[in-house]
């Protein structure tokens, strides 16, 4: 059985420094052997990777890319709520995905899968989990895809 980090060298993923809140909340919090992630953003050095609306100029592969991108920062929380120590993840509970759309589009499922997808793969069977995908309107800074999580650690 690999490690999460050997996953993760494999994927070619290193994990970044998580974003910086953008408003009054902190990135996660810790309830005894549970980790409550805040939504993340399709965010890399400080700046939104895929912007605007699926079904209007944003495709289902972009959406999908930007789901990865939340993903790898939903778990740059949980290293630091992990003191440094991914071993430490028992379960990826839920993941909960906010495709930001127009309201003809119904692929929803299919973008957050863009992050159901890297968790499975970077987890291994720690990353089988519950999920919502639901459209909205819009997202912060124009978002097309916003990620949160829960996650169970020892």
């Amino acid at each position: 059985m690999s490690t999460i980090a050997e996953n993760l060298n494999n994927l070619g993923v290193v994990l970044p420094q998580p974003p910086t809140p953008l408003a009054s909340y902190v990135g996660f919090v810790r309830q005894d052997d549970l980790v409550f992630v805040s939504g993340q953003l399709p965010m890399q050095d400080g700046v939104i990777s895929q912007t605007g609306l699926l079904g209007a100029g944003v495709s289902i592969e972009q959406g999908m890319a930007a789901a990865k991108i939340c993903a790898i920062n939903i778990l740059a929380q949980v290293n630091i709520a992990c003191e440094g120590d991914l071993e430490r993840i028992v379960k990826c509970i839920k993941l909960g995905g906010f495709v930001a759309s127009t309201s003809q589009f119904t692929d929803h499922p299919k973008v957050i899968n863009g992050a159901s997808d890297f968790i499975g793969e970077a987890l291994g069977e720690r990353g089988v989990h519950a999920r919502a995908a639901v459209g909205v309107a819009a997202l912060p800074l124009n978002a097309s895809v916003e990620i949160e999580a829960i996650f169970a650690i020892r």
